[in-house]
């Protein structure tokens, strides 16, 4: 051994909506259940999984071209009442913070 220290990778994700690479630490995880766009924080629940920066303009984008139905491969439309509510809920937690 040389006695240098290797630099981890740190795993990198498309966001849906403005489509730029991120660290995954700093995308929401994304996944379908039951008809409807769940977040996944931790990023533990089971499924196909899709990733968008936590912030509304993201999701916006995300949702006018029709990206979670495509990226997590379900059929017709998919519910992201609870994904926008979960995303606005951060976004006024974060702004919150000094």
């Amino acid at each position: 051994m040389s006695g240098r220290m290797r630099a981890r990778a740190c795993p990198e994700r498309t966001c849906l909506g403005c489509r730029e690479r991120s660290a995954k630490t700093e995308l929401l995880r994304i996944v379908a259940i039951k008809g409807a766009c769940a977040p996944d924080p931790r990023g533990t629940l089971p499924g196909r999984g899709a990733y968008v920066h936590p912030a509304l303009v993201c999701l916006d984008q995300a949702e006018r071209r029709r990206a979670f139905p495509r990226a997590l491969r379900a059929p017709g439309a998919l519910d992201t009442k609870a994904l926008r509510q979960y995303v606005e809920q951060t976004t006024v937690a974060d702004q919150a913070t000094p």
